[in-house]
């Protein structure tokens, strides 16, 4: 008993030593796990969205309409034949590994459809259901199979393109993972910021207290027993910066994501209050890792017995 009191006597002695020092620590820590949170929340942003998205894409295979200079549209608008002759390879033995469903959209159907979309403008209600283009609607199996399909079809009479709805999303991804990559990258310099600052400050705290470690010494402390105060307080400034990011991350999610956002964007399956909290231990983790590194190697030269 007498040696955990004395051991939290050190610890406020020196937190109240160091103090600016101690709040700096604090301050640092959540920045830089605050990063870390933001990376790991944006990638599974990423994950929850392709999963959601990935399962809904389709391959688009235009048919040729009036007046196209696709070589394979050379004798103008699909006829009934050809149409059916595609629709019988998307449907055939060869490609039902690959291809789930087929759907058609009619020219009609496609007009609906661009009406639902651009209504409200001016300049859509001036096109007729005659200048939509019929199409296929082909949902895969396996995404990520779409070459096998579009190189069946492609170049067929009667085919003018074929669309995988993924080109559209992969820049959109793109930009998501050079985001993640960023605040990855934020998230490590303020990580080493960290680290310096917290073997600092535990440094410091160690040569103002040099004449109390060598009593310590001389009556017979071991090494860990000198080192834990300071262990401890750099510990609890680590703690109290990863609690200050889960409670920043939180507040965050919680009125941008989910008030703002998430009402916004019906759609998109965001992150939520409870992933931060998922994601909570993992920072408290990181966070006592670092002080625990940087105790390690400020305290071997100045408290070693």
């Amino acid at each position: 008993m007498m040696r955990v009191q004395f051991v939290l006597s050190q610890i406020g002695h020196g937190l109240r030593r160091n103090l600016a020092m101690a709040v700096s620590v604090v301050l640092v820590t959540f920045i830089s796990l605050t990063f870390v949170g933001a990376a790991v929340l944006l990638q599974m942003q990423i994950s929850n969205m392709q999963d959601d998205w990935y399962d809904e894409v389709e391959v688009s295979v235009f048919l040729c309409p009036q007046d196209s200079e696709v070589p394979a549209c050379a004798d103008g608008e699909v006829t009934d034949e050809q149409a059916e002759e595609i629709r019988a390879v998307l449907e055939s033995d060869a490609l039902s590994t690959y291809v789930d469903t087929v759907y058609t959209e009619t020219q009609e159907e496609a007009h609906e459809a661009f009406l639902e979309q651009f209504g409200d403008q001016d300049w859509a209600t001036r096109v007729t259901p005659e200048q939509m283009q019929m199409s296929y609607r082909v949902k895969l199996h396996d995404p990520e199979q779409y070459q096998v399909v579009a190189d069946e079809i492609t170049g067929r009479p009667g085919v003018e393109s074929v669309v995988d709805q993924r080109a559209i999303l992969e820049p959109l991804f793109l930009i998501m993972n050079r985001a993640t990559i960023l605040a990855g990258g934020l998230a490590a310099l303020m990580t080493i910021t960290a680290v310096l600052l917290i073997t600092t400050t535990i440094r410091l705290s160690a040569m103002s207290r040099s004449r109390e470690t060598s009593i310590m010494r001389l009556v017979g402390a071991s090494n860990f027993f000198i080192q834990l105060p300071f262990m401890l307080e750099g510990a609890i400034a680590a703690l109290l910066g990863a609690m200050l990011a889960t409670t920043g991350l939180w507040f965050g999610v919680r009125y941008l994501i989910e008030d703002w956002l998430a009402d916004s964007l019906t759609w998109v399956n965001f992150v939520n209050t409870t992933d931060v909290l998922t994601i909570a231990p993992l920072l408290i983790l990181i966070g006592i890792v670092l002080a625990g590194v940087s105790s390690l190697v400020s305290l071997s030269r100045y408290t070693k017995v």
